[in-house]
């Protein structure tokens, strides 16, 4: 079975599906943590960007961010390294830059994808406060 946490915003609501059985002895059997479902509040007028899943205890490999990036600002380049992510954006405009690839356009409502040990950088391009969901998982 498969659980989902509803994150919702006063315009917004996104469904993280956790794709974690929770219930599933299969689970115990692996000696991950045993995470619990959880709803998370995010504050649609934030200045600063925060943690929204810390990863095990609270998931079983699963991190993510609300970022929240002003006016002609960057996150500034980096690896995924050994995790794959995903950026999906609630509100403002900017680019995902791969290194030796693809730039991708972010605007509300696109999620973009980054695969493991690929370098990128996410930068504000718009007039207003970027803001979105960053989501990492360990790649096997």
């Amino acid at each position: 079975m498969q659980r989902s946490t509803l994150v919702r915003t006063s315009n917004l609501s996104i469904a993280f599906a956790l794709g974690v059985a929770l219930a599933s002895p299969a689970l115990a059997q692996t000696g991950l943590p045993k995470p619990v479902p959880r709803l998370i509040q995010l504050n649609q007028a934030a200045v600063e960007s925060c943690d929204v899943l810390k990863g095990p205890p609270e998931t079983v490999t699963m991190h993510s961010g609300y970022m929240v990036l002003a006016h002609s600002k960057s996150v500034g380049k980096h690896s995924t390294r050994g995790y794959e992510e995903a950026v999906i954006v609630l509100s403002g405009s900017g680019e995902m830059r791969i290194t030796d690839g693809p730039t991708f356009t972010l605007k509300p409502y696109t999620v973009a994808y980054c695969p493991p040990l690929t370098e990128h950088d996410v930068v504000n391009t718009g007039a207003d406060t970027l803001r979105y969901i960053w989501l990492v998982a360990k790649a096997r």
